[in-house]
């Protein structure tokens, strides 16, 4: 007979030899794992997308017809071994979009073909509707200062699931004929919510059905008897209500399918807090024990890596761990995958509960889980204009970034000033002055940040303002507040618009202004002219490349690097906030780069540095490799704690090291206090990869060689396997001695 613990470890082994399938299939994804199953190798071919004459498919109709079409396409997936059901392989986006993100099986598809050899590329290149909308006035300075301006960015919200479990589908559907009457010249937008709920519900049945096929065949008696329970709960939440924890964790995952699905979601919501209830109310009647509960979740983190907080203080500091919460740290460990759980931290949390978190992430070292700080989170968000009941219920659900479920439209991680790229236009505009200075080149620098600033404020107000016609949050619509009962979509109702806008390559511009200090100004060691002939000629003389780079770095310890790192900084928050918004909506500052560095480092040319043209910029708000090697760890803490910009937008610690640490009651008390310690400094958010060197540097030569290494890239979990070499080279260089 099958025990959970050998239903886990096939589970586990499945998941091993899909990602293996997927890389073969679409190459190298230096992206979040997704939870994606391998596509059949004919699927692309069944599916015809209908587009109108430029090529691509946008608003209510558009949308919602070939998500309808994508959805039908998808089979059921039902593992035996499995108690939940559900699995997604493609995204709406592969069939609308940037070429470069097309995968290979998608270019030779006909359509595409014919449009590509036609040269017709420019409606394909862009995802957002520019015959409509258009931002040509925006583009030079766009790409003057190397901006991810945030139009057409998707899904980066949070839906609040209590919606969902309260009405279920059958629920939603009622309650879009109650508004539609209310809203009769929303017709438009209720059609397409209808008809989404309907392409989840057709998903089901088919899941139902492959249940029932199944089943005429199974043999094996435990195994029956859980496709039957599942089968019951698929038929149970198709239209009604979740009721038991079984139906709220299935219900999830099929919606959390149809979400990645649409616009590749994945904000997921606090599992010890929405699910506590049911699991809550099936214990107490009998039908439901922990090692069940357990194997649910599991099973439901299997299914998607959505971003789940857990943890953390209510309104009033008072902490919300619970026995759940326990549960899920166990679940995780029990399937140890690609997994992102947020752990909020906070001085009144269950110290119990944050040392067994810790244990976890030293016992199975796959980057989970990562930390943040909710008093520091929730202060600073404050600071926006927002009373302390809604910041606390602000939750960790991506990368770096947080949001108030339901509530909030932010945009968060989709809009990113490259100040590498502004420190390069300043350099050039004074190279023909005079007087040369690092003050000068600072007053230039900021004279184009705000430009870069206020270019940047413009297509975040041209995405907001025409979104709802490009691309209606279809799917995610179901579970805001004020969306269906307007028969608005979330970015034209939405009570918070606190627009995260993140910089990029801190460390490159803060150990160039150092090296500028030292190297040039106070040591004399180079003169200006000698500076920029590096510059143009890329370092051809080693010799001064070494010489600017080897001036104390940013987080080497109140260097002067360091101060020129805060200074950056205060200016960064400054000028963020100084930029005029309409409607409500303001600008949050924070520093991040996602996984970003190698294509943003393409586009900056040589820097003071001693940083090559074309090399990646740093990371996020991390310092440049090797900035030093003693006490690195503990530096980089120290380092990232100064820089953070206050107004609830994260400046992350991101951490590759090898701690030299077992998992027991030491361990996990060196591994705890850096955390604390770096939260009482006002750090904001800790991602650490707890690695074992050599197999690192193993899988970085053959990634084959360990296909279970899971590193936690940015904010995101992925497999190292999957990773393209230039960035498993990059986590390879940012690791540190322990």
């Amino acid at each position: 007979m099958l025990t959970y613990k050998d239903r886990l470890a096939m589970m586990r082994q499945t998941k091993i030899r899909h990602t293996i399938e997927k890389r073969k299939q679409n190459g190298y994804t230096d992206l979040d794992d997704f939870g994606t199953v391998p596509l059949p190798e004919d699927y692309g071919y069944g599916i015809k997308p209908v587009y109108s004459e430029s090529g691509s498919f946008y608003g209510y109709s558009g949308m919602c017809e070939n998500f309808c079409i994508l959805m039908d396409a998808h089979a059921p997936y039902v593992d035996p071994v499995e108690m939940l059901c559900g699995r997604w392989r493609d995204m709406l986006v592969n069939y609308r979009g940037d070429l470069h993100y097309l995968p290979d099986w998608r270019k030779a598809d006909p359509k595409i073909k014919e449009f590509l050899e036609g040269g017709v590329t420019n409606q394909w290149s862009m995802r957002w509707d520019e015959k409509n909308f258009p931002y040509d006035h925006l583009k030079p300075l766009q790409e003057l200062y190397n901006i991810s301006t945030g139009i057409d960015g998707d899904a980066h919200f949070a839906c609040d699931y209590s919606i969902g479990f309260e009405l279920g589908f059958g629920g939603m559907l009622r309650k879009i004929e109650k508004y539609r009457k209310i809203n009769p010249d929303k017709a438009e937008f209720y059609d397409a919510e209808e008809k989404t709920i309907q392409a989840i519900v057709r998903f089901i049945d088919r899941h139902i059905a492959e249940i029932e096929r199944q089943l005429t065949f199974e043999q094996r008696p435990e195994i029956r008897e859980s496709l039957s329970e599942m089968k019951k709960v698929c038929e149970n939440i198709r239209l009604g209500a979740p009721k038991t924890f079984h139906e709220a964790c299935q219900w999830t995952a099929f919606f959390n399918c149809a979400s990645r699905i649409y616009t590749r979601d994945g904000a997921g919501f606090r599992l010890d807090g929405l699910l506590y209830p049911f699991y809550e109310n099936d214990i107490k009647n009998g039908i439901l024990d922990d090692e069940k509960a357990k194997f649910l979740i599991a099973n439901l983190l299997l299914i998607d890596p959505h971003y789940y907080q857990i943890s953390g203080v209510d309104e009033n500091d008072k902490d919300m761990t619970n026995h759940l919460s326990y549960l899920i740290l166990e679940a995780a460990d029990s399937i140890d995958i690609s997994c992102n759980l947020t752990v909020r931290c906070h001085d009144n949390c269950d110290k119990k509960f944050f040392d067994k978190a810790v244990y976890y992430l030293l016992k199975n070292k796959n980057g989970w889980p990562r930390f943040t700080n909710d008093d520091a989170l929730c202060r600073g968000y404050m600071r926006n204009g927002v009373d302390k009941k809604t910041a606390r219920e602000r939750i960790a659900v991506g990368c770096n970034w947080m949001c108030v479920p339901g509530l909030e439209f932010p945009m968060n991680d989709t809009v990113k000033i490259n100040v590498a790229k502004v420190l390069t236009v300043a350099l050039e505009e004074m190279r023909n002055e005079t007087d040369k200075s690092s003050e000068r080149l600072f007053e230039i620098y900021e004279k184009h940040l705000v430009r870069a600033i206020d270019v940047t404020a413009q297509g975040i107000n041209l995405h907001i303002d025409n979104a709802w016609a490009v691309t209606p949050e279809l799917v995610m619509n179901l579970m805001m507040k004020n969306t269906i009962e307007k028969g608005e979509d979330i970015s034209q109702c939405a009570e918070l618009y606190t627009v995260g806008v993140d910089g990029a390559g801190l460390a490159v511009v803060a150990d160039s202004f150092g090296a500028i200090c030292e190297r040039v100004e106070s040591q004399k060691l180079l003169t200006w002219e000698q500076l920029y002939e590096a510059l143009d000629n890329d370092f051809a003389d080693e010799r001064i490349r070494k010489i600017l780079d080897s001036t104390p770095k940013y987080c080497g310890g109140n260097t002067v690097s360091d101060k020129w790192a805060k200074r950056l900084t205060d200016s960064w928050v400054k000028h963020i906030r100084a930029q005029k918004m309409p409607k409500g909506r303001c600008l949050v500052p924070g520093w991040f780069s996602w996984a970003r560095t190698i294509e943003y480092g393409s586009r900056v040319g040589a820097t003071p540095n001693g940083r090559r043209s074309g090399e990646p910029i740093s990371h996020g708000a991390n310092p440049n490799p090797g900035f030093r090697t003693d006490g690195a760890v503990t530096a980089q803490s120290n380092g990232i704690a100064s820089v953070q910009c206050g107004y609830g937008n994260t400046a992350p610690l991101q951490l590759e090291f090898d701690p030299k640490l077992c998992d027991d009651d030491f361990g996990v008390s060196v591994v705890g206090s850096l955390i604390r310690s770096h939260f009482e400094q006002g750090g904001t958010l800790i991602n650490i990869n707890v690695l074992d060197k050599q197999k690192l540097l193993e899988a970085n030569e053959d990634p084959d060689r360990h296909p279970d290494l899971v590193v936690r890239v940015t904010g995101f979990t992925a497999y190292f396997a999957s990773l393209s070499p230039k960035f498993r080279q990059l986590v390879v260089e940012r690791f540190l001695e322990g």
